[in-house]
């Protein structure tokens, strides 16, 4: 192996045994498609030895079409030096017929000891008999050394002759296990260094997170001189999770100036991070280093300043070559700059209008000291906006709601909603009832529109998120809605805010089929054009 870094990813295998994730085979088999085409070198998919589903994602692997990446069984060592030729985890790893397998082995005395009830002689025998093994039936060996770092601090004899087995087996790559994720980042590193005097086979790293130091150790093992990486996408895993590959990935590019052995898309990273958080159904972390919504977001208004005009001033690469992009928030921090940024992103130049960019200011200021909050709500500022520029009235008047609310002695509810609605001097008056009473309201309120604005039917509420602004008030404190919508092409927000949480979802609502209306229009008047 050179001195290029080989990414190993474990997200199918450790990954999953993150609290909360479940991922099906077909779910396992789209994310190592993904995973070869961004560019890493060996894509960990699971225990065929454990259960039916590893040992069925092996079977349905082989008919991947991959570009480059080569799939991996993951197993431990013998369990006993009883016959090791019939061990059923071994036998196991052999029969998923995968090129690379990983096998793990005990490193630390305290596990051999009381775990496994051996002596240190034949600890070392299992390990070496296990990869020996492995490599005369073909595979590339990649031996784990399970809590390694424990166990090097414990007893550093043990740890290294337990190494040298696997190394005079014939291992391919030697990982160094940060099981327990407990190590700090220069124990990591002179460690590393150290152990080169003793080893000459190639050196991994492999580390958990529940020091938040994982990446910081996976960076300092690879500085004294490893040259392969496992972890996993966002950082998925056991308890904390494991080390974060869309962290270290560019961390390894862009900062050590280091060529990973195969050539990634790196523009593709946020992309992949958001793909794996979607088929695990987990909620993408907004303030991930490099790939989260927020990892490019500037609110305060000096910091926008600062970063229209270079925006290196507060950002430390260019989000483009991950795959993100620069964001500018509206908030009660805003100053000019922020408004004019948001305004350019609209298609609205307000660079010879400072005064109403100073209006706007204060008067945004001034709804997010009532509770209001544009930086997740931005399709409600752009109606805001346009309608300071004259270029937004809203399509519909409410004139008049009410919302019943019903429960039997069954503990059966229902809700209904009556509204009176008017529009282009024509009074709509309907009714419709739902789950709930903003459910009813949503129904009536999109029955109402219908006759008039029949696109209305393509928009769907996906969020529906509520925030209790002052809880010391208790029940008489005021909330704060977020509605996201779509309409199957495009996502918006929206944001209402009163006392009463009904009044504050359909102002949310209100806002929402507004814009749509407004972007539906806006494109009619494109096309005519």
């Amino acid at each position: 192996m050179n001195n290029s870094i080989e990414l190993f990813d474990t997200t199918l295998r450790d990954g999953t045994q993150g609290e909360g994730i479940n991922l099906s085979v077909q779910d396992k088999l789209l994310i190592a498609q993904r995973l070869d085409e961004f560019g890493i070198d060996i894509i960990e998919g699971g225990w065929p030895g454990s259960n039916p589903r590893d040992e069925e994602f092996f079977q349905k692997a082989k008919e991947l079409k991959l570009n480059h990446a080569q799939i991996c069984a993951f197993g431990s060592t013998a369990r006993s030096l009883n016959n090791i030729e019939k061990d059923p985890n071994l036998l196991a790893m052999l029969n998923a017929e995968t090129q690379v397998v990983s096998i793990f082995g005990k490193t630390w005395k305290l596990h051999s000891q009381r775990g496994l009830n051996i002596s240190d002689d034949e600890n070392e025998k299992l390990i070496f008999n296990s990869v020996s093994l492995l490599k005369n039936n073909g595979r590339k060996v990649i031996y784990d050394a399970e809590h390694f770092f424990d166990g090097y601090k414990d007893d550093k004899q043990f740890a290294v002759k337990m190494l040298k087995a696997a190394e005079s087996a014939g291992a391919d790559v030697l990982v160094l296990c940060d099981t327990n994720g407990g190590t700090l980042p220069d124990e990591v590193y002179d460690i590393v260094i150290e152990l080169k005097k003793y080893i000459k086979a190639p050196l991994g790293i492999h580390t958990h997170n529940d020091s938040e130091l994982a990446v910081a150790n996976s960076i300092a093992a690879i500085e004294a001189g490893a040259v392969h990486v496992q972890g996993t996408i966002n950082g998925v895993g056991e308890r904390c999770g494991n080390a974060n590959l869309c962290s270290i990935i560019p961390n390894i590019i862009l900062k050590l100036k280091k060529q990973t052995s195969h050539q990634v898309n790196l523009e593709h990273l946020t992309s992949l991070s958001n793909f794996v958080f979607e088929l695990m159904n987990l909620t993408p972390n907004t303030r991930a280093a490099y790939v989260g919504k927020s990892a490019f977001a500037h609110k305060g208004g000096i910091h926008v300043s600062a970063v229209l005009k270079d925006s290196k001033m507060y950002e430390h690469i260019e989000p483009k070559v991950v795959g993100n992009k620069q964001r500018v928030l509206v908030s009660d921090l805003a100053g000019q700059s922020n408004i004019r940024y948001k305004a350019k992103e609209l298609g609205i130049d307000l660079s010879d209008n400072k005064e109403l960019s100073k209006k706007l200011v204060n008067f945004i200021k001034s709804l997010e000291y009532d509770g209001y909050q544009f930086d997740g709500a931005e399709a409600s500022f752009e109606l805001l906006l346009r309608s300071e520029l004259g270029e937004f009235t809203p399509y519909f008047n409410v004139l008049d709601s009410k919302i019943n609310v019903m429960y039997d002695n069954k503990g059966d509810s229902k809700a209904e909603a009556v509204l009176k609605i008017e529009v282009d001097g024509e009074i709509e008056h309907t009714a419709s009832d739902g789950d709930g009473p903003v459910n009813a309201l949503d129904n009536a309120l999109r029955k109402a529109l219908l006759r008039f604005y029949p696109e209305i039917s393509l928009l769907k509420l996906i969020d529906y998120k509520v925030r209790v602004l002052d809880e010391k008030e208790g029940t008489a404190a005021k909330v704060r809605v977020m509605i996201q919508s779509s309409d199957g092409i495009e996502f918006w927000s929206t944001v209402g805010v009163s006392g009463n949480i009904i009044e504050a979802s359909f102002q949310a609502l209100i806002d929402s089929m507004n814009y749509k209306l407004f972007k539906f229009q806006r494109s009619k008047e494109k096309i005519t054009a």
